[in-house]
């Protein structure tokens, strides 16, 4: 039994710890429910299961709501910093459609007007 506790809590800390590189930015709430999580193991590999659990299933909490913010946040980011190159590509279409709209229009003078 103490051997399945401790091999799902070792699975639990390293899925928890899996979160930390995506925060890059201001990943420290992310660490600190990190640390959460190792220090709730640790109570448990110390005898201290009923402690060590509910440790441990705060900072799994903790880290899956402040992981989720710093994604939310970094999701934010990357679309503000794509913003100038959707308005450089409309601006491309703009103004390709305008100079197709010129020679159709020149077309049809040119094809009139000889007559």
């Amino acid at each position: 039994m103490k051997d399945t506790v401790s091999a799902i809590l070792a699975l639990l800390v390293l899925a928890a710890a899996g979160l930390g590189p995506a925060a890059a930015a201001d990943d420290s709430k992310v660490k600190a429910a990190t640390k959460r999580v190792e220090r709730g193991a640790a109570k448990i590999g110390q005898g201290k299961v009923g402690e060590g659990i509910e440790e441990t299933a705060k900072g799994i909490g903790d880290t899956l709501v402040e992981g989720g913010k710093f994604t939310g946040e970094k999701l934010k980011e990357s679309g503000k910093a794509a913003e100038p190159e959707v308005k450089s590509a409309w601006q491309n279409v703009r103004d390709g459609a305008y100079s197709v709209g010129r020679s159709v229009k020149s077309f049809f003078t040119t094809l009139f007007s000889s007559k």
